[in-house]
């Protein structure tokens, strides 16, 4: 599950929207047993932190240049959810989307805000609905590819990994810089942003919180201005490990079929 490519690629795709950059969550329940021991070493003690994040069972909030939002990722269902909503003073402005994935069957909810006025209505006829999708239609969209083998929102095994220097700051927290090119493929970072940033984007400031047994909780990492891009933080937390909630279908009177025109806006 791609999750900046649901958000941007989406928007993009439907609106030439330029690409806005994400990434924040909460509280984590203990799992049962002795607790793992955390490498003494930071860095090791990062890349360790991540290793639940794979398993699939968690809640997650972002927050970044222009958006929040939160979501869910659920292995043992093979579901996830996530909603994002873009701030008043962003390019996007009062726009929100919902994308539900639940085993084979996907639901996608767009409120395009302000600028629906300005488009044709049949981009917009159905906007105050769940569209139900038609899986084998969009298994190739970069923006709505869903994969259960790539469920972290921020990608932060790999940005882990480009960590250049590091030091512990407290209990749990530590601090240091990281280069952004060696870590493109992380979901938090976007590629434009890193163009104009050039050689500031080898050493980005982030600080990362994991919990008591050693699992990230909290990741910031904080891009200076570039380019058109204002300086700002990428924030993605994560919480309820192994406790979170299976997706939810949306109510039935809620949903129609998602016409044509969606699907051309997506392809």
């Amino acid at each position: 599950m791609n999750i900046r490519r649901w958000t941007v690629g989406v928007l993009a795709a439907t609106l030439f929207v330029p690409g806005l950059a994400a990434c924040n969550s909460g509280s984590t329940e203990p799992t049962s047993g002795a607790s793992p021991v955390v490498p003494a070493d930071p860095k090791e003690a990062l890349l360790a932190s991540t290793k639940e994040i794979e398993k699939g069972n968690f809640n997650f909030t972002l927050t970044g240049d222009g958006l929040t939002g939160q979501g869910l990722v659920h292995k043992p269902s093979n579901s996830a959810q996530f909603t994002v909503t873009f701030d008043e003073d962003s390019e996007a402005a009062g726009m929100s989307m919902e994308l539900i994935y639940i085993q084979s069957d996907s639901w996608m909810k767009l409120d395009l805000g302000a600028l629906a006025e300005s488009l044709p209505p049949q981009m917009t006829a159905q906007q105050d609905k769940y569209q139900h999708l038609d899986r084998s239609r969009i298994k190739d969209s970069e923006a709505l590819a869903f994969d259960l083998e790539d469920v972290d929102p921020a990608g932060a095994d790999v940005l882990f990994k480009a960590v250049t220097d590091v030091q512990k700051t407290g209990e749990g927290a530590y601090a240091g810089k990281l280069d952004a090119t060696a870590a493109t493929d992380a979901e938090a970072l976007d590629a434009d942003v890193l163009k104009a940033l050039g050689d500031q984007a080898k050493a980005l400031p982030f600080t990362a919180k994991l919990d008591t047994e050693g699992r990230l909780t909290e990741l910031v990492i904080s891009v200076p201005a570039a380019g058109d891009t204002k300086a700002h933080d990428i924030k993605v937390t994560y919480a309820d490990y192994g406790a979170a909630k299976g997706a939810q279908k949306p109510p039935a009177n809620q949903v129609v079929e998602a016409p044509e025109s969606t699907y051309e806006m997506l392809s």
